[in-house]
């Protein structure tokens, strides 16, 4: 099974048994970037100069995608000059979360279940209901970044996703995190895809950095 950048951050920041969200704003910022990501390789969004544009608007094929894209493409569409990358991840990273948890219930990889806490507020989990996509994935990034292997285009641009929004505590459980981080570092930054993909990832990355700066300051304060 084939399934999004987006859903695979997802995967990695719910926990299996209670369905609960772990590092809820990094990952939501990163799912944004994640669907961004895939229509870039899909070929339907380019990002020059930091700025988003929709170069071909027809359908992926996905759900999930092809929702975004005409929501970008309507969003791009009322502005005169072409958006900046860290204004649509601004605006969506509050609802590509919820659309992308969505298809993974469409999929049976996650349940919904429904919750009180403290028997008064109604709260939604999403459990493990099929593990064989996140075992895969896990396994193919320990691949990469602890054994080595050649990652491919998407692998490499989840990797760079994952270490532009500081989930490594997410994708590599019980490892020693500098340790983890240097070695990101390096494949995020490796040329492994076309330069309008390596300048979309730049930007994601640049916005995601200035929400964890921006995280540590409200926290110090």
């Amino acid at each position: 099974m084939t399934i999004t950048l987006a859903e695979e951050i997802t995967l990695l920041s719910l926990d299996d048994e209670s369905g609960e969200a772990k590092e809820r704003q990094a990952a939501s910022w990163a799912v944004a970037g994640g669907i961004l990501l895939d229509l870039a390789l899909a070929g339907r969004v380019s990002v020059t100069g930091g700025r988003l544009s929709v170069t071909d608007p027809s359908p992926t094929g996905e759900p999930l995608l092809d929702e975004r894209l005409t929501l970008i493409a309507a969003w791009a569409g009322k502005r005169t000059t072409a958006p900046k990358v860290a204004d649509w991840l601004a605006k969506d990273q509050t609802k590509a979360p919820a659309a992308t948890v969505a298809r993974l219930c469409e999929r049976g990889l996650v349940v919904e279940e429904q919750h009180r806490v403290l028997g008064l507020f109604p709260v939604k989990r999403y459990p493990e209901a099929d593990g064989s996509a996140e075992r895969e994935l896990r396994e193919r990034l320990r691949a990469v970044v602890l054994d080595g292997a050649a990652p491919d285009e998407r692998t490499a641009g989840l990797i760079a996703l994952v270490h532009g929004a500081k989930l490594h505590r997410l994708a590599f459980p019980g490892e020693p995190r500098k340790e983890i981080a240097a070695k990101l570092e390096k494949l995020a930054d490796g040329e492994w895809a076309a330069e309008s993909v390596r300048e979309a990832i730049k930007s994601m990355r640049a916005s995601m950095a200035a929400v964890n700066v921006a995280t540590v300051v409200v926290v110090a304060g």
